[in-house]
Parts: structure tokens; C-alpha cells; sequence
């Protein structure tokens, strides 16, 4: 296993917040006296925490543990990642929790006590929900807390994450559009664009099943998010569930067909994350289909791009319009931290993880790094903006939905078979539930 180990001592902290619901970001100083937090330990003891997960670096994660160190200045963490900590690397951190030199907090997502080590990993997590620990939970939209069947709370999401599109704000003031709020707008711009000279109006993630995901996920969850006996048939993959499939497949179909896409274009991306942002940053895109984990490495890639650096334009995360009524919030787990119940060390990283789970420090933690944070009290980074006007109404919070991976697996491959003109609709849809996923 190949690790990579960073360690993170005490330093002097300027934290990022969003000032007001408008979501504008500014630097602010952060005053210990005043955030609400009590130590429940010695303040004057040393402490050590093991941190590990998928991030090559995890500065945010640096700059709390730094306004931690306030008040226990003995503190010291170690982040480390590890490779291939995903889905297909299942058994990496079931090891990890098992060696001799354990983590203390380790990433969780939604779907990980579903691995094939998912018993191992859900045994050797600690219930954030026990009272004893004192971790209010109550500043985490209700709907994203898990508890297993026992009632647990195994992780707390830290951050999440949307589909949406980056816009090239100077490109539409330059020539005289309008960001497209509905998707008679969408089609109407991107010809308009095309007209005006720009090869790509529009463009996507190299993956195939992934190409056209800002524009159908959230449509298609919306369909489906009031209908239990759609979901239980889509899970089931009972004959005709494909049926529900149909009006986002024919939203996909129908964009596809006006050639403002080009997926050939898109697969010459080498990924989906610092790739698709160099080429949106080349500024010769006027919009780009991407998720929030892709927009929270923006920041920091705005010096990588010697185009951006020469030309430097304006740029927002809007959401994609799939109707006329506009666009929709389809929020989505991005990251969350689970304490090792056999750590060495429980005392402290309980108590580190009571002071992150507040508002503000989640807030502050989620804006330093571009992203969604999990709070009630929400508090967007400006490049989020456009989220902002969305009704309430037209916000999804996927993990209420209740789909299985294997059925989103068949959706998504449905949805790119149709894009990509291998069967027409009728045909995914016909075929759902035995679509190959490779």
C-alpha cells in the first residue's frame, strides 16, 4: 500500500467564509473566544491524530485543525492518502483500520458500508450519534445524517456536492447573452454561440456514461423523487421500470441532437477533474457541464493555466436548465469523516470532531475548498451563487431517493447509450436492467 503522509503542526489561520446569504466570499478572522467552543480535555496535554482518505492534500483540513490548535497547542495530525481508496479499492482501508498503525479518522462516503468490507469498516466505526460525545448533530441538514439499523450514526458529511455548469461569464457579456435560466434559452444560446464562432458552446467529461450527467441526473431524480412504487420497480428492475427512463432519455436525446456537444471532443480530456478546469480555463468555452467536486479545484488551478494567467476571466457555477420552469439542486454526500471506535487516540479525535461539526467551521471548511457545505445554516462560496435563487421546491437531496447503485449504474449507461446514438430510446429503455455497465 503506498502512502503519502503529510504532517500538520500549529500555525497563524485565515479562514474563508461566504458573508451572507448572497454567498460572497472574504477573508475573516476567526476568534476562539467567540465560536462556542469548550475543551473537554486538557488543554495542556500533547495529542496526536492519524487522519487518512483519497485527497493527495488536504489543506482545509490544515487550516481547521490549525483554529484546533488554539485551544490545544499540544495537538499534532498526520494526514495521509491512500491510493486507490475508492469503490474498486475496498479492502484498503478495512486494512488500514486493522494495522498496527491505525487511523484515527478516516473518509466515508454514502456508499461505503455497502463494499464487500463494509461490515468490517461499519464495526470499527464509532456512533457519532451516542450523547456522550456531545457532537450536535443538529447543524447537519436532517436528510443527510444515515443511521444504520441499529440506529447508529457511523459518518458525518463534511462536504457536498452538485451538477451544475461553469460559466464563461466574460464570453456571454462580450457578446451580448444572457446565462440560459430555462431550456428553450439553453438550445436558443448555444445556437447562438455556434453562430458567433465557438466551436464548443458547450462542453462535458470525457467519461461516456458520465458526458451528459449536469443535464440529466438532476431531471431525471426529479421525476422519480415523489414516486415510491417508481423507485421500488427501478430497483427491482421489474419489466417495464425502464419506462421511467423515458422523458429524461428524451431530454438527453433531444440536446444531443443539436450538436452543440461534441463527445469526441470531450473524450481527448485526459480526466475529469484538473484536465476538464485547464481546458474550461483555455476561455474559449463558453459553458462546461461539471459537478462541485470538480469546481472546488478551480481555485487553485487558476495560476496552473498560462492561458487563464494571461487572460483571466469571470467565471460562476450555474445550474444546468432542463425545463422551462429552470434548473434544479441535486445535493449529493461528497465526503464524510468517521472516527475509529479502537483508536489509540478516541478521547481527542472525538473532541475534534465536536469542534468541526458547527456551522461555522463546517461553512468555513466547505468555502476554503469550493465546495457545497452539509449545514442547515448554508453559507455558499460566491462562485455558487446562481444556486442561490433556486426555489426550494427544485431541490433534491439525492440520498432521499434511495437509489440503488446498481439501478443508477443501468440509468447512467441507458442515458449515454442514447447520447452517444447505440440505441435509440425505446431500445435503453427496453433493455434496462440488463445494459452492460462495462
Amino acid at each position: 500500500m503506498k502512502r503519502t503522509m503529510k504532517t500538520i503542526t500549529a500555525a497563524a489561520l485565515t479562514v474563508i467564509m461566504a458573508a451572507g446569504i448572497a454567498g460572497c466570499a472574504e477573508k475573516i478572522t476567526q476568534d476562539p473566544g467567540k465560536a462556542g467552543f469548550k475543551p473537554s480535555l486538557d488543554t495542556n496535554a500533547a495529542y496526536t491524530m492519524k487522519v487518512v482518505g483519497h485527497y493527495s492534500n488536504f489543506e482545509t483540513l490544515e487550516e481547521e485543525f490549525n483554529r484546533f490548535t488554539e485551544y490545544y497547542p499540544n495537538a499534532v495530525l498526520t494526514y495521509t492518502a491512500l491510493d486507490n481508496y475508492s469503490k474498486s479499492g475496498s479492502g484498503i482501508l478495512s486494512t488500514a483500520l486493522a494495522g498496527s498503525e491505525a487511523p484515527d479518522i478516516f473518509f466515508t462516503y454514502p456508499w461505503i458500508y455497502d463494499w464487500p468490507d463494509g461490515g468490517k469498516i461499519a464495526e470499527a466505526s464509532e456512533d457519532l450519534s451516542d450523547p456522550a460525545l456531545g457532537i450536535d448533530l443538529s447543524c447537519i441538514r436532517d436528510n443527510l445524517l444515515v443511521r444504520d439499523d441499529d440506529g447508529r450514526i457511523l459518518s458525518v458529511p463534511i462536504y457536498t456536492t452538485t451538477y451544475g455548469m461553469l460559466v464563461n461569464e466574460n464570453i456571454f457579456e462580450k457578446e451580448g447573452l444572457t446565462v440560459p435560466q430555462t431550456y428553450s434559452e439553453l438550445v436558443s444560446v448555444c445556437r447562438e454561440l455556434k453562430d458567433k464562432g465557438y466551436a464548443y458552446p458547450i462542453m462535458g467529461y470525457n467519461k461516456g456514461t458520465d458526458l451528459l450527467d449536469p443535464l440529466f441526473d438532476p431531471y431525471f431524480c426529479a421525476q422519480i423523487r415523489a414516486d415510491r412504487k417508481a423507485l421500488s420497480d427501478l430497483n427491482e428492475m421489474r419489466e417495464g421500470a425502464g419506462e421511467y427512463m423515458r422523458s429524461a432519455l428524451e431530454l438527453a436525446a433531444d440536446f444531443m441532437s443539436y450538436g452543440f456537444i461534441d463527445a469526441e471532443e470531450c473524450s481527448k480530456l485526459e480526466n475529469n477533474y484538473e484536465a476538464v478546469i485547464l481546458r474550461f480555463f483555455e476561455g474559449d468555452v463558453p459553458m462546461m457541464f461539471a459537478t462541485g467536486n470538480t469546481v472546488s479545484g478551480t481555485q487553485k488551478r487558476e495560476s496552473m493555466s498560462e492561458a487563464f494567467t494571461a487572460n483571466p476571466f469571470s467565471y460562476s457555477f450555474f445550474p444546468v436548465p432542463s425545463t422551462e420552469e429552470g434548473g434544479y439542486f441535486l445535493n449529493s454526500v461528497s465526503l464524510s469523516f468517521s472516527v475509529n471506535r479502537n483508536s489509540n487516540n478516541l478521547e481527542i479525535s472525538n473532541e475534534f470532531m465536536r469542534f468541526l461539526i458547527c456551522s461555522d467551521e463546517l461553512n468555513s471548511m466547505a468555502n476554503g475548498k469550493r465546495m457545497v457545505p452539509p449545514c442547515k445554516d448554508m453559507s455558499l462560496n460566491s462562485v455558487y451563487a446562481p444556486f442561490m435563487d433556486i426555489d426550494a421546491g427544485r431541490t433534491i437531496n439525492q440520498s432521499e431517493l434511495g437509489l440503488l447503485d446498481t439501478t443508477s449504474s443501468q440509468v447512467s449507461k441507458a442515458c449515454w447509450l442514447v447520447c452517444s446514438g447505440v440505441m435509440t430510446v425505446d431500445e435503453a429503455i427496453e433493455n434496462f436492467g440488463s445494459l452492460s455497465t462495462e
